[in-house]
């Protein structure tokens, strides 16, 4: 069984100083598990922290799954990496010696729309943490918080110029007019990995593409909203308290991205 354990001194712990990726297994295999390795190891270099090899972040995820069991269910796979054991305060060590681990739970995809909310929590575009996925996730956590209380399944999450960033634990889209419209990275959009096949799929079906600074408003209007992640696939998504009826291009797009939901 593969050693979870993380020491009281873990900078991952006490400072957030590190990256996860959560990755799908799925039909007995690791789905995009190259792309998420690649994410984690440049995360690492932009962090200035010694990077992980594809290949132990791989053994660290099919480890994780075979201990927990799943090797014949849907399960979200968690891969974590700190900055690893260091003294009081924010300076790390002269040599850093990073911990990878990894964990492994049940995943059901999600078979309604989500409702969405807008939350007051902001994402800090300007931050070089909204462009890497690091351990620092307590404003996603606030929002989604926020957007339960408002009886939505997940929050839509503005920057501080009230620009769409991204949802909690998603990366937002939206249809209008046979063209497909998603946040641009410099508001604070993580680049998503299941997003990137979202916008492949777009391509390949000859939507037009935008990446754009949009207000809220840009949902309320939209002819469809989707959700993506890598455990949820693409989700049909809503503003208002029923869910329309599902737009036949985001119906397109939902089944061009199957194989890797």
């Amino acid at each position: 069984m593969p050693d979870a354990s993380v020491p009281l001194d873990d900078r991952g712990l006490l400072l957030a100083d590190g990256l996860f990726e959560t990755l799908l297994w799925r039909g007995g295999a690791l789905v995009l598990a190259d792309e998420h390795a690649a994410r984690m190891i440049a995360g690492a270099e932009a962090l200035g922290l010694p990077p992980p090899s594809t290949g132990a972040f791989a053994d660290a995820a099919l480890a994780a799954v075979r201990s927990a069991g799943l090797q014949h269910a849907r399960a979200a796979v968690r891969v974590t990496f700190t900055a690893g054991s260091g003294g009081r305060g924010l300076d790390r060590p002269g040599e850093a010696a990073p911990r990878l681990f990894a964990t492994a739970a049940s995943s059901a995809r999600p078979e309604t729309p989500a409702r969405l909310a807008i939350a007051r929590v902001r994402r800090n575009q300007r931050s070089p943490a909204s462009r890497l996925k690091t351990l620092a996730y307590l404003d996603n956590v606030l929002a989604r918080r926020e957007a339960h209380a408002a009886g939505a399944a997940e929050a839509v999450m503005l920057n501080t110029t009230d620009h769409i960033a991204c949802a909690a634990a998603a990366n937002l889209f939206w249809l209008e007019d046979g063209v497909l419209f998603t946040p641009a990275g410099e508001c604070g959009a993580l680049d998503g990995i299941m997003a990137r096949q979202v916008r492949a799929a777009a391509v390949s079906l000859g939507l037009g593409l935008r990446e754009v600074h949009a207000p809220p408003t840009a949902l309320a209007s939209a002819d469809a909203v989707l959700l993506s992640s890598s455990l949820i696939g693409l989700r049909p998504a809503h503003l208002g308290a029923d869910p329309p009826p599902l737009h036949p291009l985001a119906a397109r797009l939902i089944e061009a991205t199957a194989p890797f939901a």
